[in-house]
């Protein structure tokens, strides 16, 4: 797994777990799942496990769909909690609910909320985001010049009504739309660049095993 330098943030001691939503089918990359994108020589999974851990998630829970059981064989997850959302292709709401439904029984106080195909998003950011972590009702979100992005923390009173209006790929939008002058914007335009991998012409953005294939990482991926 890609070892970074963890950034100097507050331990939450697993109040705060990191929940990575890792399902994707890659429609538009012909099918080739986001989670076995090839990203310094390993699956993007690890990557994206390692920027939660180094970010100050000492827990992490990762949703899988396509190709689930090919992640689990290439990939290495361990000491992760690792779920299976079967309804995959319905989209980012219906691993969103999966994700926070396995964070029951937990203890977990809130849910950091990642995405796979977003390496550009490293440990600062989601270190600046945790940090806004205060309690059960802390709602917080990256901000990117001012626009709303990932990661997002949903505390565990958000968590049923966040479950209750994920749909389709807009996942918990409407939640954080409906309760847009409660939540805490952190702004992570300096340390991170919020670009999806979604397309052939994106996969220059990731790096391969001998350097990278596309513009180089920013230093918060260094």
């Amino acid at each position: 797994m890609t070892q970074y330098e963890a950034p100097a943030a507050a331990d939450t001691e697993g109040r705060v777990v990191g929940l990575l939503l890792a399902a994707g089918g890659g429609r538009r990359l012909g099918g080739r799942p986001k989670a076995l994108l090839e990203h310094r020589g390993r699956p993007l999974v690890e990557h994206a496990v390692g920027v939660l851990r180094a970010g100050g998630c000492t827990r992490v829970h990762v949703v899988l769909g396509a190709a689930a059981d090919a992640v689990r064989e290439r990939a290495r997850l361990e000491g992760c909690a690792v779920v299976e959302n079967p309804e995959w292709e319905q989209g980012m709401g219906a691993s969103l609910r999966v994700g926070l439904g396995s964070l029951a029984g937990s203890g977990a106080r809130a849910a950091l909320v990642s995405l796979v195909d977003q390496p550009g998003i490293g440990p600062r950011a989601v270190a600046r985001v945790l940090a806004a972590f205060e309690d059960e009702r802390s709602l917080a979100a990256a901000a990117y010049e001012g626009l709303r992005g990932h990661p997002v923390l949903f505390g565990s009173a958000h968590w049923a009504g966040v479950a209750a209006s994920a749909s389709g790929d807009r996942g918990a939008r409407a939640y954080l739309k409906e309760h847009a002058a409660t939540v805490t914007l952190v702004e992570c335009g300096d340390v991170a660049e919020p670009y999806d991998i979604d397309t052939p012409e994106d996969l220059a953005r990731l790096t391969g095993p001998t350097g990278p294939t596309g513009p180089a990482p920013g230093p918060e991926e260094s």
